[in-house]
Formats: C-alpha cells, structure tokens, sequence
C-alpha cells in the first residue's frame, strides 16, 4: 500500500457547497486551495489570501503557479508541464489520495475551475470547486483565518491525461465532417471582435460558437442545476459525444469553467484548448473572424 494513501468520507468530484466544507474542516484527508485571482494585478490574489481564507488552505497563484510564461507562444497562460504542477502540490502537502477543494472569488472561473481541470488532467478524482466561492463563504458568516498555512511536503507523480488537450492543428476547419465543437467561453462582445481589453487581436477562431461562461451561473454566482446545464449543452451538441466538445476562451482560464459546468452536468470528457485565443493569434498564419 502506498505511504499517501488517506482515507476520508469525503467524494466530491465537480461542486461543493459551503455547508459541506464547513462541516468537514480540519478532516484528515482534506485539502483546500484558495485560487482567487485577477487579470489585472497578478499579485492581488496573495494579498487577499493574507488579509483572509478559508482555514486550513494553501494558496495558487494564477501566474506563478498555475501557468508557465517560459513557453513562448502558448498564450498568456500557458499550462505548466504534468511535472511542474506536480511539484507545486507536493509543496502544497496534497496527495492523489487527498480531497481537494478549489475556491477563488466568487463563481470558479478566476482560478478555481483551471485548478479542478488541472487535477484532473493528472487523474485526480476527488476535486471539487466551492460552489459560490469565497463570497458566499463570507456571506454565511463561517471560519475564515489569516494564518499561513505551511504543510508537509508530499509525493505527487502524475502525467497529464493528453486526450483532454486539444492540438489547435485540429482546429483550423471546424467545417469539416467530424471536427470538434469549438466553445468560446469568452464574452459576446469579445468573441464578436466589438472590443478586446486584453489581446491584441480582436475576433474569434473561425467556426466556433460563443457560449460566455455566465450562462452556467444563478444570480449569486452558485451554478445553475445539473439538469439545467445538461439541457442548455445538449441544445449545442445534438447527436455528437460531449467528448467532442473543445472548450476555450482567451488564455485557458475561464474555459475550464466550461469544463467544470459539462461534468457536473454529466457530460464527460470535453477537451481544453489550453492556449485559447491569446494562442491561436501568436501564429499570424491562423485565421480570424470577427462578426
């Protein structure tokens, strides 16, 4: 039997609510990841992490930890190496056999859902996003705590799972019989090429369709229902296989939410476009629509 092996009660595999958590605080077992993030100042997730958290989690920084600006060409978020982010958990004291929970702000999408998708890229199972976030944390009065959380090395060793990657080659004539469905989690406004705050380039890849990530959202940003959202992709899908499926968005992050909304609507195994759209226009040769 290996060393990691804990055993918890714990099965969390795409949501969990705050009232779950809370109960289950301080459970052998559990590991809790704060992935609050900003596009804006990539140093504003420490700085909320320090004032406050959930007790007992480690934090992820969104450039730091979560992407690797030394691969050139892959967007603005480039996914780490399997090896990269397995070092990153073991310093984080998580194991394959660990519960783990993301959080970020609010609804998952900055930076929770790229941690879930990311663990399960390496296999990971029981990994799940706090449904609400931090806000709804905050709303309902529960623990929070300032202390950094300093946990004991573990061993993590894991590969990526490469058929959940989509290679952008495969991308180039979504028209095609059998190509992949292209879903931009982006905003309409963005995907349409009517603005663009972040890339230089503005518009969308050639083919795809825009379904912006608020569509899996309630008002107080907790997801919709699973039947809910296993209607509203079924509308998109028809007859093909959620494996079909290619989610992106600018640079990977919020594609993942995508990701995160299919499973927990049943639909399994959907890919990631990992560089996204900040990606595809590093290569001048790729075509652009804007409409």
């Amino acid at each position: 039997m290996n060393d990691w092996v804990v055993l918890h009660p714990m099965h969390w595999t795409t949501l969990v609510s705050a009232e779950e958590l809370v109960a289950a605080l301080g459970q052998p077992g559990l590991a809790i990841i704060d992935a609050r993030a900003t596009l804006a100042d990539p140093l504003q997730g420490d700085r909320d992490y320090a004032a406050s958290h959930i007790p007992g989690a480690v934090h992820a920084n969104m450039e730091r930890d979560l992407s690797d600006h030394s691969r050139k060409g892959h967007g603005r978020h480039p996914l780490p190496a399997a090896d990269t982010f397995c070092r990153w958990l073991e310093l984080w004291g998580i194991t394959p056999a660990h519960q783990v929970v993301v959080y970020d702000a609010r609804e998952g999408a900055m930076a929770a859902a790229r941690v879930w998708f990311m663990l399960r890229l390496l296999g990971h199972q029981h990994v799940a996003v706090l449904d609400g976030g931090y806000a709804r944390w905050l709303d309902l009065h529960l623990p929070i705590s300032t202390k950094t959380v300093l946990p004991n090395a573990s061993t993590y060793q894991a590969s990526y799972d490469a058929a959940r990657l989509a290679d952008p080659s495969g991308l180039l004539d979504l028209a095609r019989p059998g190509a992949p469905l292209l879903i931009d989690a982006r905003p309409g406004e963005r995907f349409r090429g009517e603005v663009e705050p972040v890339d230089r380039v503005a518009g969308h890849v050639p083919g795809a369709i825009n379904r912006p990530l608020a569509m899996n959202l309630q008002a107080d940003g907790r997801f919709r229902p699973a039947a809910e959202l296993a209607a509203s992709f079924r509308e998109l899908l028809g007859v093909r296989d959620p494996s079909q499926i290619v989610s992106m968005c600018g640079s990977g992050i919020t594609a993942c939410h995508n990701l995160l909304a299919l499973e927990h609507a049943g639909l399994r195994g959907a890919r990631l476009y990992a560089d996204s759209w900040s990606g595809w226009i590093a290569d001048p040769a790729r075509p652009v629509t804007r409409s």
